[in-house]
């Protein structure tokens, strides 16, 4: 039968069939997404952007789409860039990230709005997917386990010599652009402003052969050039600051952005420097809360591991907090890697969140403080499975060895695994996004990414 034409059809109206097949997750996150709270608490951020981005100016990307786009990059481990390519070639991604038919925002937007939105936001929208999974009964919150990791910067190893040469470097390029601000007010502005990354350098090489050498009067050199090293950074460090004071008396954007850029890095390099003279050419050690690893990445710590393969990581220790239904409630960055009396802090906020405590609390020996215990099972507590650090009463064994505890402790093994997904399949094995705060929108969009996922799979089931 001969026909003219197809019966018109709305494009999208079949996606969300087709979107089952290709990934049912996503039809069940479409529907997580739309709750409101989610929405309000990320659009309180996003409008701060600018004084007035609420009332004035072209009109924005949607939050609605900048949310979905962020929790795709998450979901899938995108680059910006592959989000940006992968939205615009899939009808189905259109459809969930809410873009239809129109413009995808490019990379450098979903980045510039990233950075608006703030760490306690996403502890916030955190929380409400926790609510959420309490909602669809993922979850009861009847069984608590902890346990922490470190998530690496993105930093090369550091070394004294490197950290040298990178505070010559970053110094050097500061005063190089402050050159054309700078000329009426700097006397000798061609030494002022005079790049020694060059000097550096060859310096740095010298000290790299020189340590492949052998020979008695070896490490005597070596202190040489870590001397003439020292000495070019401090060079820098003065040429910096006459930069700073005369920067100071202009008012444009262009040499106050610098000034803050110097001003930030300033107090970094005096502290390599310092830490340097102490260990290498004096000989001391150096506290390891003290250090500076990066110039980049000043947040950075150096976490023993007490582990095969790899004996020190270079990033942040982070404690987790886990719900039967493999819903993470809680994460945080801690200043020390000290996770001792942690699980107080972890039922407080679980109370908080399902309005009564668990049942059980487990966890390691790391966990385990003088006075967990007793604090937890004033909060209401039933079992407490963390063993005791150190020396162990007899009764204290009899207790560790009984069937009750030693069932809730297998419970604590399942937070391993916990840890395991994030880093393979939510980017928790180094953070991809720059400094403290940076770190918190990486870990927290990871844990929101997650979280959801484990919702939509259990509603599915």
């Amino acid at each position: 039968m001969l026909i003219d034409a197809y019966q018109p059809e709305d494009v999208f109206a079949r996606v969300p069939e087709l979107a089952a097949q290709i990934d049912p997750v996503l039809q069940t996150l479409d529907r997580l997404l739309e709750d409101d709270q989610l929405y309000q608490q990320v659009r309180d951020d996003l409008g701060k952007r600018y004084r007035l981005t609420l009332v004035h100016g072209r009109h924005s990307t949607p939050v609605e789409v900048i949310l979905r786009m962020l929790l795709c990059k998450h979901l899938y481990q995108w680059s910006f860039k592959e989000t940006e390519e992968r939205v615009k070639d899939s009808l189905v991604l259109r459809w969930f990230c809410r873009v239809y038919f129109a413009r995808v925002p490019d990379e450098t937007t979903l980045l510039r709005w990233l950075r608006t939105l703030r760490p306690e936001t996403l502890h916030g929208l955190n929380d409400r997917v926790v609510e959420l999974a309490k909602q669809t009964k993922v979850t009861k919150g009847r069984k608590l386990r902890l346990d922490a990791t470190c998530v690496q910067t993105e930093i090369h190893h550091p070394t004294d010599s490197g950290l040298l040469v990178d505070s010559v470097r970053v110094l050097s390029r500061v005063v190089k652009r402050a050159k054309g601000l700078v000329a009426d007010q700097v006397s000798y502005l061609e030494q002022t402003c005079r790049s020694r990354l060059r000097a550096a350098k060859q310096t740095a090489q010298r000290l790299h052969r020189q340590l492949r050498r052998k020979g008695a009067d070896k490490e005597a050199e070596q202190k040489k050039l870590y001397q003439k090293l020292v000495e070019t950074a401090e060079h820098m460090v003065r040429q910096a600051t006459r930069v700073v004071v005369a920067l100071g008396q202009h008012s444009t954007a262009q040499a106050q952005r610098l000034r803050v850029e110097a001003e930030k890095v300033l107090p970094l390099v005096t502290q390599v420097i310092r830490q340097t003279r102490s260990r290498v050419l004096d000989g001391k050690k150096v506290p390891s809360g003290e250090k500076v690893l990066s110039l980049f990445e000043p947040q950075t710590r150096a976490i023993p591991r007490h582990k095969g393969g790899v004996l020190v990581e270079f990033g942040r220790h982070v404690m987790l907090d886990e719900v039967e239904g493999g819903i993470v409630t809680r994460y945080a960055i801690l200043e020390h890697p000290e996770e001792h009396g942690q699980a107080i802090g972890a039922v407080e906020h679980h109370c908080a969140l399902f309005e009564h405590p668990p049942n059980l609390v487990a966890g390691d020996r790391g966990v385990h403080s003088a006075e967990t215990e007793s604090r937890l099972k004033e909060r209401g507590v039933k079992r407490v499975a963390i063993p005791v650090e150190g020396t162990r009463s007899e009764e204290r064994k009899v207790l560790e060895h009984t069937r009750v505890f030693r069932r809730g402790y297998r419970f604590r093994a399942g937070i391993e695994g916990r840890i395991a997904s994030l880093r393979r399949d939510y980017g928790w094995r180094k953070s991809a996004y720059h400094g403290q705060e940076g770190m918190e929108r990486w870990l927290g969009l990871g844990i929101i990414a997650s979280n959801l996922r484990h919702i939509a799979q259990g509603k599915g089931t």
